[in-house]
């Protein structure tokens, strides 16, 4: 099925050409309709199916002919739990928006960083994409109005729940207009997304996208026994060995992320880390250099991954496993991407062997394992 038949305008189909989108994912062939056609949706599908632009391509198609009536009344809140993945959103609007014969002008706004530019450039805004906490802060200081918003977008909805945004979202959605569109994103269907779907969905179109066997064939996975005073070097080896050009690597804490990227350093890898403790402007720089290639690794913590969407990922390093089995699948998703195949390693001490094994359970499929005392890691 070909973008066209979807009803989107020849602007727009010509945007993801050149973006190099060629054929719609599941989620979009079922939402984009949905969207434009003004009904609520409810869409559950993992990070990495397509969502993003789901919603992004209808929404841009609603707005046009139409205008702000007043300043700094927006047309389309999107919620976000991240600054990371509200910077993501923000640019596919702008990327697709910039396409449009009307203009459409998109903002991101999200805490950590001074309030008064954001407040100065919410003049004009059709489309604000913002985490919670500092929506709210904008709306007490009269900078932005959110009682003639048309449609509201919550993305990632269950991180949203499982991080305490529930009592700000409260405060929010009672300052919107009960008359407006509600489209809720979420990778699971658990108590809490349920619940609010009860709360703001009106008559949903239900879209739940499946896990793929194929994006799992897609990634190639091998695990490495390994002592953890062993992990530094088996990662340096493996880098350097396979002279990997672009690799995520995940760890548990800030504290590790850092360690990691500072050892990695030391021993001639270009490394940097990426967590909630840097500056917003230190985590901007460091996902534009991982994303153009300018530095081949990047540490992570898993808050700060979900910001972090690249179309060819070749590697994903669990330094050490995630505490959920759907965090897990989280990772290793983040390559394996838009049918180019990705290879995920974790390298598993003694004390994660059992944890490893209930992921995998869970998973589904069992991950060639290699015992590294037979690698020689002298030297790195």
């Amino acid at each position: 099925m070909p973008f066209a038949s979807l009803g989107l305008s020849p602007a727009l189909i010509k945007a993801l050409a050149d973006q190099n989108y060629t054929q719609p994912y599941p989620i979009q062939q079922e939402a984009i309709p949905a969207i434009m056609k003004k009904r609520d949706v409810l869409g559950i599908a993992q990070t990495g199916s397509g969502k993003t632009a789901g919603y992004v391509l209808p929404i841009l198609m609603n707005l046009q002919g139409k205008t702000v009536t007043k300043n700094r009344h927006v047309n389309v809140l999107v919620l976000v739990p991240t600054r990371e993945l509200a910077m993501q959103v923000s640019e596919v609007f702008i990327t697709f928006g910039g396409a449009l014969p009307e203009r459409v002008k998109t903002l991101a706004v999200f805490g950590g960083v001074s309030i008064n530019p954001q407040m100065m450039a919410l003049q004009g805004v059709n489309i604000l994409v913002a985490t919670p906490g500092r929506l709210l802060e904008l709306i007490e200081a009269k900078a932005v109005h959110v009682s003639d918003i048309e449609t509201l977008v919550l993305d990632e909805a269950d991180k949203m729940l499982n991080m305490g945004f529930r009592e700000e979202m409260s405060l929010i959605f009672k300052l919107l207009p009960k008359k407006r569109q509600n489209l809720l994103f979420s990778a699971t269907l658990n108590d809490d997304v349920t619940r609010i779907n009860q709360i703001i969905l009106q008559n949903p179109v239900i879209i739940k996208i499946e896990q793929e066997v194929d994006t799992f064939d897609l990634i190639s996975q091998l695990g490495y026994f390994v002592s953890e005073e062993n992990k530094g070097p088996l990662l340096r080896y493996l880098i350097k060995t396979n002279d990997m050009k672009q690799v995520l690597i995940f760890t548990s804490s800030v504290y590790k992320a850092d360690n990691v990227a500072d050892k990695l350093r030391k021993n001639g890898v270009k490394a940097t880390a990426i967590h909630s403790k840097k500056s917003q402007g230190a985590r901007t720089e460091a996902l534009r250099k991982f994303k153009s290639g300018e530095m081949p690794v990047l540490v992570a913590t898993d808050l700060i991954s979900r910001g972090i969407d690249i179309q060819f990922l070749p590697y994903v390093i669990n330094y050490e496993l995630p505490r959920s089995p759907k965090d897990y699948i989280h990772r290793i998703g983040r390559t394996g991407r838009a049918e180019s195949p990705g290879e995920a390693i974790s390298l598993i001490s003694p004390e994660e062997k059992h944890h490893f094994r209930i992921i995998q359970k869970k998973m589904g499929k069992w991950v060639t394992m290699i015992d590294s005392e037979n690698i020689n890691l002298h030297g790195f």
